[in-house]
């Protein structure tokens, strides 16, 4: 059976799965200037209906970002993105939440482009303290090119969960009680960019940028955040445990999602942290409460 047709069994076994379990808030689309603005290069960026959508410019110039006007202690953020078409290898697109000082806080989606036809890579990434080294890196079962999917993070004092539409591909655990560190008292804002990363991003920096197919075009709408907005200074949401996110159903997935996250997980993970022996002689502490230990393993390394 062909990897196409295998992609369209499972994306609608998923859907079925995915159709009974619980998710949280369906994102409000809003214009880019409600929420976000831009933090450099805005000569490479175009606005259209009125801010409803936005389009980032990579070309050998320099890149373009922007970032969310607010500073953030938990909630629900969400971007539908369409990626950059074609032979987009040696390109990143990245969606993520950061703190703002040395022992920063960070939570990331990257995606990382490919010579045409073959598929996507998201790379995921935890950052506490300043220390990341959390990499999970999946195939995408559609071509992301083609239309918006919507890539979410929902953030609580429980646990860190990424989305691709409605369905798990990552939990991270509030594991404190094992000594790991949990993002929890650093408010972070959102960002997104369109960058050059040619030395690392495509089969480990082996397949360059070929700048004759530039400008490269990421396509931004929705631009949804829900969240307790906090000075950068803030130690503790001032709402803490009165918000959706904060409620039971929230503070873990349901079996239907796990079922989701496994099956994610077993069909198409290229690498994963948890399983690199190399890099890790011991499995680090969370992999085993973040059920992140998968019955087939990875072993490429990022």
């Amino acid at each position: 059976m062909g990897f196409k047709w295998m992609n369209m069994l499972l994306f609608c076994a998923l859907f079925v799965v995915g159709a009974m379990a619980a998710a949280p808030k369906k994102p409000m689309d809003v214009p880019f200037g409600r929420n976000y603005e831009n933090s450099w290069a805005p000569d490479h960026v175009k606005y259209f209906n009125g801010g409803s959508e936005i389009q980032l410019f990579l070309d050998n110039r320099t890149g373009t970002g922007f970032q969310s006007k607010g500073s953030y202690l938990f909630g629900h953020f969400a971007m539908h993105i369409k990626m950059v078409a074609g032979d987009s290898a040696g390109t990143v697109t990245a969606f993520y939440l950061s703190s703002q000082n040395n022992e920063h806080d960070e939570i990331d989606f990257e995606f990382l482009g490919n010579k045409t036809g073959e598929p996507y890579v998201v790379q995921t990434n935890v950052y506490t303290g300043g220390k990341g080294d959390k990499e999970q890196r999946i195939y995408l079962w559609f071509d992301p090119t083609k239309d918006y999917h919507t890539y979410s993070v929902l953030w609580n004092l429980h646990q860190i969960v990424f989305f691709v539409d409605e369905y798990p591909i990552r939990t991270f655990k509030n594991s404190k009680d094992l000594g790991v560190k949990f993002p929890f008292d650093q408010p972070m804002k959102i960002y997104s960019s369109l960058w050059e990363a040619d030395d690392w991003a495509t089969r480990g920096g082996l397949e360059k940028i070929d700048w004759s197919n530039a400008p490269f075009v990421a396509s931004y709408k929705g631009f949804h955040i829900d969240g307790c907005e906090a000075s950068v200074n803030a130690k503790y949401c001032s709402n803490q445990g009165k918000e959706w996110w904060d409620q039971k159903e929230f503070q873990d997935l349901d079996k239907q999602q796990w079922r989701l996250l496994r099956r994610v997980r077993d069909k198409y993970t290229i690498y994963n942290y948890c399983t690199d022996k190399k890099r890790f002689a011991t499995m680090p502490k969370e992999c085993r409460r973040n059920r992140d230990v998968p019955r087939k393993s990875s072993k490429k390394s990022p």
